[in-house]
């Protein structure tokens, strides 16, 4: 599901990988649908590489995806833009156990911006990595 969609240091929004050359990406933007070069001295992310600090470890950003999904039972969420104490309690209801002090309000705020681009755009689908999950826990027993 995510490892297509990239964020870009210094571009807003999220992106879809269209095509790949040598030195450079093609990507759409999820919001306006227009098509940029995406440099390799750009500090490019697939979003299936962040992880989410907790106190017990690290949590892959598909996993708070889905938390916040479940919560809003597949609708968006609060706006991002929303001050940082609501946006703190609300990601404390997501996530209890994130690390307050490695996960700052600007991360939250890209979390929750992420999730409604990908709610609006009908991008958040759980079920292929619940299939992927059944199939490993067969094939090992």
């Amino acid at each position: 599901m995510l490892k297509d969609i990239l964020a870009i240091a210094g571009q807003p929004g999220l992106y879809k990988t269209i095509s790949k050359g040598s030195k450079n990406l093609i990507v759409e933007s999820l919001s306006t649908g227009k098509r940029i070069p995406a440099h390799s001295t750009n500090k490019i992310i697939a979003l299936e590489d962040i992880a989410i600090f907790t106190t017990k470890g690290e949590v892959q950003l598909k996993e708070v995806l889905k938390k916040i999904a479940e919560k809003e039972d597949g609708k968006p969420s609060i706006d991002h833009k929303s001050s940082g104490n609501e946006l703190k309690n609300y990601f404390g209801e997501v996530l209890p156990d994130y690390d307050e002090d490695r996960v700052y309000v600007s991360d939250i705020k890209k979390v929750i911006q992420w999730y409604n681009i990908l709610q609006e755009k009908d991008m958040l689908s759980f079920e292929d990595e619940e299939k992927e999950n059944d199939e490993e826990e067969n094939s090992e027993a």
